[in-house]
């Protein structure tokens, strides 16, 4: 039976590290993963004390004025870091689709303490590893970004293992093609409306997400998903729990086997209790700039052609984060 829900999943047995535990954790995020791209985790070992205090920081900078804010502007339209404003981006136009600027605010960041070698610095790497901008307020911001960057490193890599042994692959099989990955974070801010939206606005508008897969730890409902049959569903809000779909790579990765689903943020109503500020912090992982992403070995049946071109993971995150952030446009990014 296909779910037409979004499941919530355990990830304890696979901490507990026995072959049947993980491969009971394996078995649902396949199901999950083949039928609807999107599940919660529980148990996934993120201190709570890391995430209220990322949340809580993150709170103090959006409610900062915005002339503040602009001070930590991105920097470049190919770089994604900084601070970016209401209606600045569109996601729908990542998928082709024409639509006003979402009604979300954003911070973002990439690694950071990059080691100063040729991978990192040299014209291969593009803008990936560029350098993370800081405002001067709240003070604690940043080392505390750093600390959740590292820490949702290392639950990604735990799923890219359970991905692994979901797809019949050794379960490390992803190691070396995330070991410097280019995965950025976003702290994203929905602010309250005060007039009505236009036609076909949205907080988030319809998109399917770009890498492997996205950590998202909101702070209340209003993400919904599109299902098999059409229908838009509401992902779960579970204040211990995080959001995790799949993005296109790991769909390409797969030969369509799993699927990047499209996935909003809906706008209240104006007078709807749920009109006031939301916020997510987003962990969107992507593979090494150079991991090129063609279809997995045990995703390929006997007559079976790959359905995707391959492509590397750098040059994949550029087309579709520009296409967001210059509204379709094909004039030149500097």
């Amino acid at each position: 039976m296909t779910l037409l829900y979004v499941p919530i999943i355990d990830l304890e047995p696979y901490f507990e590290g026995s072959q049947e535990g993980k491969m009971q954790v394996a078995q649902a995020v396949d199901q999950a993963c083949r039928d609807i791209g999107f599940l919660i985790i529980k148990k996934h070992r993120i201190p709570r004390e890391l995430l209220d205090q990322v949340t809580a920081l993150s709170q103090a900078f959006f409610a900062l004025p915005l002339e503040e804010k602009r001070k930590v502007d991105r920097p470049r339209r190919d770089q994604v870091r900084g601070f970016s404003a209401v209606a600045e981006e569109s996601l729908a136009y990542s998928t082709g689709e024409a639509a006003p600027g979402d009604l979300k605010e954003s911070f973002s960041i990439g690694p950071s303490q990059v080691p100063d070698t040729p991978y990192f610095t040299g014209p291969a790497a593009g803008p990936h590893f560029a350098p993370n901008v800081w405002p001067a307020e709240p003070m604690a911001l940043r080392e505390h970004y750093e600390a959740y960057f590292v820490a949702m490193s290392e639950l990604a890599m735990h799923l890219m293992r359970i991905f692994a042994l979901a797809l019949h692959l050794p379960e490390h099989y992803f190691d070396d093609k995330i070991d410097r990955h280019i995965s950025m974070f976003r702290a994203l801010s929905y602010p309250p409306l005060r007039e009505r939206a236009e036609e076909g606005q949205f907080r988030a508008s319809p998109h399917s997400d770009y890498g492997s897969l996205t950590i998202v730890y909101p702070d209340a409902p209003g993400l919904q998903v599109r299902n098999k049959a059409g229908e838009w569903v509401d992902v779960p809000y579970d204040p211990d729990g995080f959001a995790v779909n799949i993005g296109d790579l790991m769909m390409q990765w797969t030969n369509d086997r799993w699927i990047s689903t499209v996935h909003r943020v809906v706008v209240p109503g104006l007078e709807e209790p749920s009109n006031k500020r939301r916020q997510s912090l987003v962990f969107f992982h992507q593979p090494n700039y150079d991991a090129m992403v063609e279809c997995l070995p045990s995703c390929l049946a006997p007559g079976e052609s790959p359905r995707h071109a391959p492509i590397s993971s750098g040059d994949h995150l550029s087309s579709k984060f520009v296409k967001q952030t210059t509204f379709g446009g094909t004039k030149e990014v500097a």
